[in-house]
């Protein structure tokens, strides 16, 4: 465990100020539309450009590797876990039986429009299903989440994650002023929102301008379950992105002969026992008014606010991608090109079409 230490520390101290300096950018993109609240800005994706940035400008020495890879492996599978927690299955119950196939024809859309067209360009299946997953369900997380089950590598991962930040970020500014001007109904737009834009910080930055700007709670509840909800079938589309992998790399008979097991990795059934253990809690704090007969509403928010944004999403999961950028040098990003983010566009653009036209539907049936 000593020879990790280095590289964990390493790590850390990178995912630290990663989690500062996201802060201090999302204050000021806030401050310069005239808002307030908390940073819309994710610290994961600025905790992998700094560890880029140190990686390919100093000389970092070889103690570092072994802490590193523990990071992008261990650390990485245990932040997926815990991340559960932050998952309840009734915000499906929520969201009602009108609002879930607007979150199924935005994830489906995006898993088989972004594969298809990954393919047209020529680019690695592997990166393709990265930015399909990113872009579909839950950005930055579906990344990390889908990484190791496809065994991807440190520059697809970086791509993925890029292209994600980025459309994601053009998503979180632009959408609530295009909702506002072609959209009716608070619940339509926060469908729009909540399916359209990538990261879950960013769906949350999307609707609390639209509150803040015109004054409608709704958009914002709306689209916060809308999200999470699509956060929910990570769990189901990891298996299948695991086939689909397993089928291109080895044959469809191959794939054919495996046992379904062999397609759910485990930290994807810990994600799916942490989730359920959120929704036994929020179950029991609904029926008798403390969470497992222990802890009360406020409590219960503190534990699960705890160990899913703090343990799960800044330290493991900050820490892994810290590693990852530690771990990534620049040369690997020769002869890609822009081709990526081409795809990233394209794929941004049509979820972001499909989720608005199946909003305009099926919105005014959708109440929260």
């Amino acid at each position: 465990m000593t020879k990790n230490l280095p590289g964990l520390v390493a790590a850390v101290a990178v995912m630290v100020v990663g989690f500062w300096l996201a802060d201090r950018i999302g204050g000021a993109i806030l401050a310069a539309q005239g808002l307030s609240g908390s940073s819309p800005v994710s610290g994961v994706p600025v905790a992998i450009v700094l560890g880029l940035l140190l990686r390919n400008t100093l000389p970092l020495p070889a103690s570092l590797t072994p802490g590193l890879k523990f990071a992008t492996t261990t650390v990485l599978r245990l932040g997926i876990v815990l991340v559960g927690i932050r998952l309840s299955f009734f915000d499906v119950l929520k969201l009602g039986l009108a609002g879930l196939p607007v979150v199924i024809a935005a994830i489906t859309t995006g898993l088989v429009f972004v594969t298809w067209f990954n393919r047209k360009l020529g680019l690695p299946p592997r990166l393709g299903t990265l930015v399909a997953a990113g872009t579909s369900i839950c950005g930055v997380t579906a990344i990390v989440s889908t990484a190791p089950a496809i065994e991807a590598d440190e520059r697809e991962v970086a791509y993925a994650v890029a292209n994600v930040v980025a459309f994601g970020l053009f998503g979180m500014l632009v959408y609530p002023y295009l909702a506002h001007a072609v959209l009716t109904g608070s619940e339509t737009i926060g469908l729009f929102l909540g399916t359209a834009v990538h990261d879950t910080s960013q769906v949350v930055g999307a609707a609390l301008t639209y509150k803040q700007i015109y004054a409608d709670d709704v958009v914002l509840r709306t689209a916060t379950v809308t999200k999470l909800t699509r956060n929910i079938f990570l769990a189901a589309v990891i298996p299948i992105l695991t086939w689909m992998h397993v089928r291109s790399t080895h044959g469809h008979r191959h794939a054919m002969t495996l046992s379904w097991t062999q397609f759910v990795p485990g930290f994807v059934l810990g994600f799916l026992a942490m989730a359920v253990v959120r929704s036994v809690g929020d179950a029991t704090l609904g029926s008798s008014g403390a969470a497992y007969g222990v802890l009360d509403a406020s409590g219960w928010r503190w534990l699960t606010a705890w160990v899913g944004d703090f343990w799960a999403s800044q330290l493991f999961l900050g820490t892994a991608m810290a590693a990852v950028g530690l771990n990534t040098s620049f040369k690997v990003f020769q002869g890609v090109g822009l081709k990526p983010f081409a795809v990233g566009l394209a794929g941004a653009l049509v979820v972001g079409a499909v989720g608005m036209g199946m909003a305009v539907a099926l919105g005014r049936f959708v109440t929260i």
